[in-house]
């Protein structure tokens, strides 16, 4: 992402309507036209309890911003909103997560005397 584009946040509230979808799909093709470089950071903290209507909206705004270019990121995602994802074989990246093949943030690999430098 380019350092200049702004970071779009959308907060996301409980209990998830069925109608209300629409709304916040829309909110993120907007994010994603007005340059929010290829992110919208959707902060799952006030969702409640993650149950099939929370991972049906996170499937439908991933999907939204997969069409429009880009993708969304979790910000206090909760332990079993992340496994309830995990289980049904969403993927999200979440704020404070490594991007994929980096090592996480404060986790050194460890070298062994003996190991050649490399």
């Amino acid at each position: 992402m380019d350092a200049k584009s702004p970071v779009v946040v959308l907060v996301l509230s409980g209990p998830v309507r069925p109608d209300a979808v629409a709304g916040w799909c829309g909110a993120v093709r907007e994010a994603l036209a007005g340059g929010a470089g290829g992110v919208v950071v959707c902060d799952v903290g006030g969702l409640g309890p993650p149950g099939l209507a929370a991972v049906e909206l996170l499937a439908r705004l991933e999907l939204t911003a997969r069409r429009a270019g880009g993708r969304i990121r979790l910000r206090d995602a909760g332990p079993a909103l992340v496994a309830l994802l995990d289980l049904v074989g969403l993927r999200f990246q979440t704020e404070g997560q490594a991007e994929e093949g980096e090592p996480p943030l404060g986790v050194e690999e460890a070298v062994e005397t003996g190991d050649p430098a490399g």
